[in-house]
Parts: structure tokens; C-alpha cells; sequence
């Protein structure tokens, strides 16, 4: 069957899609759920156990409470309430901790530890699944069952006040509500001004059931400065003052009514030690919760220390303190601290109907339910209940019944605890089917591109693919079945749920003819293959070129970086893969350089063009008519470099010094950050030159690397863009001192701090005016009469606007990684790339390889918690989605935009040194060696 080249590439890149689609649906599998969300919203619940005697308690019980107010604030670490923080700048939170009527609790949240998954697993129960990251940029309408459309269905009255993020799950829920916007981590003052301001109103008003309060200010703060920052004292104060506030308005109401109020305190998810959140680190997940009420009643000396337990745990806790069905997708617990106090009847009410809604949601979505112990051990427990009942109606008030009371209690508690496990472990199940069979079809489709490559950049560009040949055909028929036949048994012996086995016959059949007829299609291409083989084995060419030791460290470190991927710990720990690649990568710099200087090559002699000698130079451009330089190819037989005596002066020191400097400022620069997840706690230099008893170095520092950018940034700009650059980089400067981050030497260091954002727009100005001299500089060189060089300038400018831009961005102690790379790129264009020769594929995989090295240099990790949103709101007022988007994408991905943007600048200068004066000029220029020189241009 033969194929276009265009036809070729588009069916791959479907089937890629596909498979890669069909991996992440089973890698990340749909949350734990209940199907019948919708058809039964009002169904009953489910009466009282009964054992030889009729109950009458069929209904659900009475609320606890009268009204729920619930104080959010967001990024609430755990040790920001209990530990010395809390003690210091929240002395009421901390009275009511340990003397007052309350419960304490350190809650759980599972990751991603982001504001609208971590919501949705407040009012709703459930584990949110990983896509619910992407959804936080722009949540969706609420569908799931939860208790604020359970409150509001019963008849209650909500106001809301705070992150907009409510407001946008919850759409016409609340009778009064005003939103802030969650994104411009820039405000911390105002965006908390304008959920307090409502409060003295909405404290007097006797017409609403639940207040929800959602604080954005401490998380803000978190974002820009860090959880050591002087402003989280102050925000946790003011904090404890609203709490206050709020406690004593509702006890002061609680004397004209029969029932308690609640109120709950609580975060969303921690905070991180850089201050950001969405990983799974202890301080990201652990988060402080306080429930408040005159109902927990303390006597003397009772010391409650804060126990553990699970952010789900809330929702079920909330529905049965304000008489509501408990949503049908929590897996959470109650919480049941919060009903120890009433009769034991009671409290065995409230647990059997968590254990009867955990039983249902686990019959829905694990097959084989009867044999989960938490099942059993439900069904012991409502039998035990059920006698429990008996002898109550019986008027038995005897100590048998007492005990027999507390024994159901902690059966059902014992229960509750395995239920919700067995259910969390189901939301966390890979669907290991479902990724297999994706990952073959990447990898079949990536097995028939690698032998159809030099096929299809052929002049014909049409591949044949021969799948109709009778051995084919026997071939495809033979995997079918086979596959048919693992598809059944599969699906027939698993216990979990599978996506390919949920899907129809039809389209699980189309899925395995398309992975048989792939395996046909890879298998005609390898033979095919290994015939030219042995047809080249036995008529080989005239001259060949082997792989040297650098290609095949290329390779082979690019492919084994690849396959350590599919290994969870390599994805965490990423980054020690690409410092070690990288390390090599300059011993195998060392190594080469060394063999050809001192040691000489077996072909003749050639001289180095930094020395300014003759040297032979064969440019190569590809068969496809070009109108421009932009291929080059250096031969193989003539890339190696001069020995040492051919080089002059310092230049010959520093080739062979060169990958010593780099291998030193790598390891600088590991040390500046730590990153991952594993040690990403422990102190490194970033942390010491952040604290504030160190703001004066920091401030040294700082102003060095804008120095040194400006010196090595400045020498091919044209004399406007270095005047930019200049007034730039001062500015960047004022800009960080403004803020509080670096000191003049004039200043004290108790100043007051700023947004900046007068200094940060002034520094925009030029990075527009670098940008738009760069742009000019392209376009002039697009006239035919225009010097080349021209275009490099142009290009170079733009890369310098980067780089100018990079160093608004970047935190100050994360400059000299800025700088360090910008001097990597400098020694390595001069005295590595150009006097060994490399050819373009060498320099590019080199570049692809310090671009992700220096990702994970300046402080990033594969973590949500390390994407520092702050960049994204420098020198704006106001939050504007678009421009916050790009400014955070170019500061996370800061190393490798300016490696690929260097990268086309050094090849787009290398083939502009071999352009001819003519397009279509062949020149031969004999050197007195008698060896010649051809450039040959298509």
C-alpha cells in the first residue's frame, strides 16, 4: 500500500494522540462516583436498623446546629495555627485551641494541592482528579453531589464572600455573594478588605443560614514572599482578629435560640517551603482545622491535641450538623468528635448513615464488594445496631446495653475507617490495561517512523507499506485473534474497573484491528530494513562515516533519559538525571577535545580557523532547493579540530579548559537551589540569600549578575539596544528594591515595599524597544541587497530582549543562574562548538540538553509547587488572564527559551560565515597545502 509522505505523518500523528490518550485515561482514572446522582437526588434515607422490632426513625435526624459559618483561609498550614507562629499572631485561635469549646484537627488534603479540587473535596467528599489543575484556571459549574446544593435544595440561605472561585462552582446558590478574583497574587491587602468589610452587616442579619468566607490574602503572600515572610505575621493576625469578631457574634446570638452555631476554620491546602503548593509535600498537604461551637463543651483540664484526619471527612461532617443527606460521592468520614456528646442512639444514627452511603458508593464502583473487609465489617455492624435497637425499645437500660452501645460505635467507626481506604485506594487504581495498550500504540507508531524517515525526505516522498502481501495478511489474522483473545480474558478475570472492557464490542474490536495492523506494518518495515542491510553489507560504499563517542552519548543519554520517565521516582528526582547527562556531557567534551589536540586524528592535519590557518571545509546542503543559509553540515571527515600547536595564544587554554569552567558552574549552580521531591526541604544557598538577616548580600549579588548580563549580553547588540539594555537592567534593580526584595545602599532595610509597578513598566519600555530594534533588524534583512549580517544582529537583539525580560522576571537570587547560562552559551559558541567542529545535530542536542538542565537549575521541578505565579503579575494592577499566562510560561521556562533561542542564533551565524557571494556559486579554492576547499550549494 503506498502512501504520501503527508498522508504518512498525519495518520501517525493521529494514532499517536490516540494511544497517548488512551494511556492518560488509564493513568488517570475517573474518580471514585455514584451513578445515581441524578436519578435519586430525592430519595429517602436509609431507616434505622431493626432486629425483631419495628424502628420509627426512618427520617433524618435534626440539624446540630443553626447556623454554619465557615472561615476559609487560603493556604492555612497546619503549624501556622499550632506551632510557633499560631502562639505568636493568633493568641484568640490558640486560646480557643486549648482552653475553648473546640475541636482541632490536622487535615489532610490529597493532591494536586490547588483551590478549586481542594473546594470541590471540601463541600463534595471525593478526590478530584488531576484535570481538575487545569480547570482551576477557569472552573466549571458544580455537577457532582455536594452540601451546598444539598443546603441550598432544603431550603437554606448562603452567603458567600471571597475567591470568585465559589461563585463559579456554585452558580446561582447564594442570595448575596462578591466574588474577588484568585489570580493576582500581586494584592494581599484588598482582596481580604473586601470579604471583612461585609462582616459587621451580615453579623447583625438574622436571615441567612451559612456564611462562607474565603480568605486569599496569606496564600498571596505565600506566592511572592514565602511562608518565612515578615507579612505572614501580620496577615495571621488579622486573621485572628475576624475570627474573633466572628466567634463572639455568634455566641452573643446563641442566647436567644435553643440550637448552636458552628464555626469552622479551616485551609484549603499548605504551603510550601518557596511558598508555592500543588505537590504532595507534608507542608502542602497538611492544613489546619478548627471546629468552634458552644456544643463542645470542656471541662477542666480536658487537653485536646489536634488529631488527624481527612480534608473529605468535612463534607460528611457538614451534612450531618446541618440535618442534609450526605453527598453521594464522599468517601469521607464523620468526624465524631462532633456528636460524642449526644445520646447513644444518636451518635449510632449518624454512623449507620455514613456507613450505609460509604456500602452504596462501594457496591457502585468495585465489583467484587462482598469480599472488601470494609463491607463485612458494615454488615457486622448493622446487625450488632440492629440489636443495639432492640433492646433500647425494650426500655432496657441496663449496663449490657451501655456496653453493647459502645461496642457497635467502634464497629462502625472500625468500618467507616476501612471503607473510606478501601474507596480512596479505588480512586488511586491505575487501570494498567488501558495504559498498556496505549503505550503500544505510541511505541509502534514511533517503531514504523524511525525506518520510514529517510523515505520520506526523499524527492518522491511516498512511502510503501506492504500490508497486502499474503504473509501480512496470515500475520494480521494470527495477532488478531491473539489479541481477541487477551481482550477476553482480561476482562473477564479483573476485578477493577477497565476503560477498553467498559467500552462496546465494536470499538474495543477497532482499537485491536488498528494495534494488529500497526504490528503488520512495523514488522514489513523491519524486514525491509534488514534486507538493505545485508544488500549494503555486500556491495558497501565507496566511503562511509562512522558514529564517534560524543554522537553515541547523545543518543544513548537522550533515549535513556526517555525511558526513565516510566518510572515514577525518575519523574520526581528528574532532575538528578539531567545534571549527571550534563556532567558527562563535559568530561565527553574533555575527553575530545584532549585526543585531538595532544593525540592528532589519522586524517591529515587540519588548521583551526580561531588561529586564522587554512583548513579544509565541505559544506553540504540538503537536496530540496534552499534560498538561504539555513542548513549547514559540517563533514565528518573534517570537523575534528587542530592539534594544540596550531592554536595561539590564551585561545589554546581555554579549548582545553573550557569544559572544566562548565563543569564548575553546574555544580555552582546545582547548589543554589534544591529541587525534586525528595530533599527539596533541605536548606541550600537560595534559602540562605532569601532570608531576610541576609537582604544586603542578596543585594550585592544581584547587582553583580546585571553587570555581568549587560557585559555579556551587550557586545553584538547595535548601540540603541545596549542603551536599552542598560536602562533595563537598572531598572530591573529599582524594580526589586521597590518591592522589598534588594536594598540601595542608602537604605535602611525597614522601608516600606511597593507593588513596583511603575519600575516594572518602566522596564518593559525597553524590552519593547529591544524586541521591536530586533524585529526591524529581520525584516530590513529580508531585501536581496541587505548584508547578512544584518539577520544575526536582528536575532541576537531579540535573544537579548529575552534575556532582559528573563531578568524582570526571575527572583534576584535566581540571577546567577541567568548569568551562568549566558556564560555557558558564550564559552561553549567559542571554544567548544566552532574549534571541534560539531555539526548542527551535536549543537542542537547540546542545547536541548543545558535548556532542561537549567530548568531545574533555577528552582523548577516536575512539582505544580514550584511554578512561581508571582512572575506572571509583575508590573500589572490588575489581574488580565492573557499576559499573566505568558509572563508566568516564559519565567518557569526561562532555560529552555533562551538555549533554543541561542541555539538559532549560533547556527544561523555559522551558516552566514559559509554563505557564498552568489546563490548558485560553486567555488574551488586550492590552498598552498595542496588540499581543497568545496562549497556546494544546491
Amino acid at each position: 500500500m503506498r502512501l504520501g509522505s503527508g498522508t504518512f505523518a498525519a495518520c501517525c500523528v493521529v494514532i499517536e494522540v490516540l494511544g497517548v490518550a488512551l494511556f492518560l485515561r488509564g493513568f488517570f482514572p475517573a474518580p471514585v462516583c455514584s451513578f445515581s446522582e441524578t436519578e435519586h437526588q430525592t430519595e429517602s434515607p436509609a431507616p434505622e436498623p431493626s432486629a425483631g422490632a419495628i424502628s420509627n426513625w426512618t427520617e433524618l435526624p435534626r440539624p446540630l446546629f443553626r447556623k454554619v459559618v465557615i472561615m476559609l483561609i487560603d493556604a492555612l498550614r497546619d503549624d501556622f495555627v499550632f506551632g510557633s507562629k499560631g502562639v505568636k499572631f493568633m493568641p484568640y485561635t490558640t486560646y480557643l485551641v486549648e482552653k475553648g469549646s473546640s475541636h482541632s484537627f490536622v487535615a489532610e488534603a490529597k493532591p494536586p494541592t490547588v483551590t478549586m479540587p481542594r473546594i470541590k473535596a471540601l463541600m463534595t467528599g471525593g478526590l478530584p482528579g488531576f484535570i481538575d489543575v487545569v480547570r482551576n484556571l477557569n472552573s466549571p459549574a458544580l455537577l457532582e453531589d455536594n452540601v451546598i446544593t444539598r443546603a441550598k435544595a432544603a431550603g437554606k440561605r448562603i452567603i458567600f464572600y471571597g475567591d470568585e472561585t465559589w461563585v463559579k462552582l456554585f452558580p446561582k446558590h447564594f442570595v448575596e455573594y462578591d466574588g474577588t478574583t484568585s489570580f493576582f497574587v500581586s494584592d494581599y491587602t484588598e482582596v481580604d478588605d473586601n470579604v471583612t468589610r461585609h462582616l459587621d452587616k451580615v453579623l447583625k442579619r438574622r436571615d441567612w443560614d451559612v456564611l462562607i468566607l474565603h480568605y486569599l490574602g496569606l496564600d498571596h503572600i505565600g506566592h511572592v514572599s514565602g511562608p518565612n515572610s515578615p507579612l505572614v505575621g501580620r496577615k495571621l493576625s488579622e486573621m485572628d482578629s475576624v475570627l474573633m469578631k466572628i466567634h463572639t457574634s455568634l455566641l452573643s446570638e446563641e442566647r436567644e435560640t435553643l440550637l448552636p452555631n458552628l464555626l469552622v476554620l479551616c485551609g484549603d491546602h499548605g504551603m510550601s517551603e518557596a511558598g508555592g503548593h500543588g505537590a504532595s509535600s507534608v507542608e502542602e498537604v497538611n492544613t489546619a482545622l478548627i471546629l468552634i461551637s458552644s456544643a463542645f463543651e470542656r471541662k477542666p483540664g480536658d487537653i485536646r491535641h489536634p488529631k488527624y484526619i481527612q480534608q473529605t471527612d468535612l463534607a460528611a461532617t457538614l451534612s450531618i450538623g446541618l440535618g442534609l443527606p450526605i453527598p453521594k460521592s464522599s468517601i469521607g468520614s464523620l468526624i465524631f468528635p462532633v456528636v460524642e456528646g449526644k445520646p447513644m442512639r444518636e451518635q449510632l444514627r449518624f454512623l449507620h448513615l455514613n456507613t450505609v452511603q460509604l456500602s452504596k458508593l462501594l457496591q457502585e464502583n468495585v465489583p467484587s464488594y462482598e469480599k472488601e473487609p470494609g463491607f463485612e465489617q458494615f454488615k457486622v455492624s448493622e446487625r450488632l445496631h440492629g440489636n443495639w435497637i432492640r433492646l433500647y425499645l425494650e426500655e432496657n437500660n441496663s449496663e449490657v446495653l451501655s456496653n453493647l452501645g459502645s461496642k457497635v460505635r467502634r464497629q462502625y467507626l472500625e468500618a467507616l475507617r476501612t471503607l473510606s481506604l478501601s474507596l480512596s485506594r479505588q480512586a488511586a487504581q491505575y487501570d494498567i490495561y488501558s495504559m498498556a495498550v496505549g503505550a503500544v500504540l505510541v511505541l509502534e507508531v514511533l517503531a514504523l517512523l524511525l525506518p520510514s524517515l529517510p523515505r520520506a525526505l526523499t524527492g518522491k516522498a511516498e512511502l510503501d507499506v506492504p500490508l497486502l502481501s499474503p504473509a501480512s495478511s496470515l500475520l494480521f489474522y494470527l495477532l488478531l485473534l491473539a489479541l481477541a483473545a487477551l481482550h477476553v480474558a482480561v476482562c473477564t478475570s479483573t476485578d477493577s474497573p477497565c476503560y477498553l472492557c467498559s467500552l462496546p464490542w465494536l470499538t474495543a474490536g477497532g482499537v485491536l484491528v488498528l494495534v494488529s495492523t500497526l504490528l503488520c506494518a512495523v514488522v514489513s518495515a523491519l524486514a525491509e530494513l534488514l534486507a538493505s542491510g545485508k544488500r549494503l553489507r555486500k556491495n558497501p560504499p565507496q566511503s562511509s562515516s562512522g558514529w564517534s563517542g560524543l554522537d553515541l552519548l547523545i543518543s544513548l543519554g537522550t533515549v535513556g533519559h526517555a525511558l526513565s520517565l516510566g518510572a515514577s521516582s525518575f519523574v520526581e528526582q528528574e532532575h538528578q538525571t539531567w545534571y549527571f547527562l550534563v556532567n558527562t556531557l563535559c568530561l565527553a567534551l574533555c575527553h575530545e577535545t584532549y585526543r585531538h589536540c595532544f593525540l592528532g586524528h589519522d586524517c591529515a592535519r587540519q588548521r583551526c580557523p580561531h588561529a586564522g590557518e587554512e583548513f579544509d571545509w565541505v559544506a553540504v546542503a540538503p537536496q530540496a532547493k534552499s534560498t538561504g543559509p539555513d542548513v549547514w553540515e559540517l563533514d565528518r571527515a573534517s570537523k575534528h579540530p587542530s592539534p594544540l600547536e596550531a592554536l595561539r595564544g590564551p585561545e589554546r587554554w581555554m579549548v582545553l579548559v573550557s569544559p572544566w569552567v562548565i563543569l564548575t558552574c553546574c555544580r555552582l549552580l546545582r547548589s543554589l537551589n534544591q529541587t525534586g521531591v525528595q530533599w527539596a526541604h533541605r536548606p541550600d544557598l537560595g534559602h540562605w540569600l532569601t532570608s531576610s538577616d541576609h537582604k544586603a548580600e542578596l543585594s550585592v549579588l544581584a547587582a553583580v549578575s546585571l553587570i555581568m548580563i549587560f557585559v555579556l549580553v551587550q557586545k553584538r547588540c547595535s548601540l540603541a539596544s545596549k542603551v536599552a539594555m542598560a536602562f533595563g537592567l537598572l531598572g530591573i534593580y529599582c524594580y526589586r528594591v521597590a518591592v522589598g526584595n534588594l536594598l540601595f545602599p542608602w537604605q535602611q532595610n525597614n522601608k516600606g515595599i511597593s507593588k513596583g509597578i511603575t519600575e516594572a513598566r518602566f522596564v518593559y519600555v525597553f524590552v519593547l524597544g529591544v524586541l521591536f530594534t530586533g524585529t526591524k533588524d529581520l525584516l530590513k534583512s529580508q531585501i536581496p541587497a541587505t548584508d547578512f549580517a544584518v539577520k544575526t544582529v536582528g536575532l541576537w537583539e531579540i535573544h537579548s530582549g529575552f534575556v532582559l525580560l528573563a531578568a524582570l522576571l526571575l527572583r534576584p537570587h535566581r540571577l546567577p543562574v541567568l548569568v551562568l547560562g549566558l556564560a555557558i552559551q558564550a564559552v561553549m559558541a567559542r571554544f567548544v562548538w566552532t574549534p571541534l567542529r560539531h555539526d548542527a545535530a551535536q549543537v542542537a542536542a547540546m542545547h536541548y540538553w543545558f535548556g532542561q538542565a537549567f530548568f531545574y537549575f533555577q528552582g523548577n521541578s516536575n512539582s505544580i509547587a514550584t511554578v512561581d505565579i508571582s512572575a506572571g503579575f509583575v508590573g500589572l494592577d490588575a489581574y488580565a488572564e492573557v499576559p499573566a499566562v505568558l509572563l508566568t510560561t516564559l519565567a518557569t521556562y526561562t532555560g529552555p527559551v533562551l538555549w533554543a533561542s541561542h541555539l538559532l542564533n549560533f547556527l544561523t551565524s555559522e551558516a552566514g560565515r559559509s554563505e557564498p557571494t552568489s546563490p548558485d556559486q560553486t567555488r574551488q579554492t586550492r590552498h598552498p597545502t595542496g588540499h581543497h576547499t568545496y562549497l556546494i550549494l544546491a
